[in-house]
């Protein structure tokens, strides 16, 4: 039985900080898993939200180059990321990131294996032609439209971190460490 719900935080719901929203449901899905919750079973909203996110930090990090590296261009990850990007709105954003995509299809599997065996830093020029700034200059706030998302999706619940512990509790039918 999937967990029907997507769990923020009062404190991050009434932040001004976009970036609290989105870290409140990746801590939530981060404690699923510690719980040996299947992904499965959590909300594919919450997932979602929580994959857009890792793509825009590692883009952050290291340009589409460290995206590519850290994910291992997981094609399963990439339409997530896709379905992420059409959902939450960032129609610029998905049609960069389709263009990334096809760029990278352009290059041979091989170039692209050696690329993700070999260390990400010191001189590759492979690495080196993934990467493209546009993504910086795009006016599409992926951290607002993606906490947006969040907070006014109809399965989103606003709760104490008291009440966040007893609702997973009672999923998963055990008591939850807390830390």
């Amino acid at each position: 039985m999937e967990f029907g719900r997507i769990i923020i935080s009062e404190t991050a719901a009434k932040s001004e900080n976009p970036q609290d929203v989105v870290n409140s449901n990746i801590s939530v899905i981060n404690l699923m898993r510690e719980e040996k919750i299947d992904d499965d079973l959590i909300h594919e909203d919450a997932l979602m939200s929580y994959y857009l996110d890792y793509y825009t930090s590692k883009y952050t990090e290291g340009n589409f180059a460290r995206f590519v590296y850290d994910s291992g261009w997981n094609k399963e990850l990439n339409e997530l990321i896709e379905e992420g990007l059409a959902l939450i709105g960032a129609e610029k954003h998905l049609d960069f990131f389709q263009e990334q995509s096809k760029k990278l299809r352009l290059q041979s599997n091989i170039k692209l294996g050696k690329f993700l065996k070999a260390k990400f830093d010191g001189p590759n020029p492979f690495r080196d032609s993934l990467n493209n700034n546009a993504f910086f200059d795009l006016d599409e706030n992926l951290v607002a439209l993606n906490a947006s998302f969040l907070k006014s999706h109809p399965d989103t619940e606003v709760l104490s971190v008291e009440e966040m512990f007893a609702a997973l509790e009672e999923f998963t039918g055990q008591e939850i460490k807390r830390e």
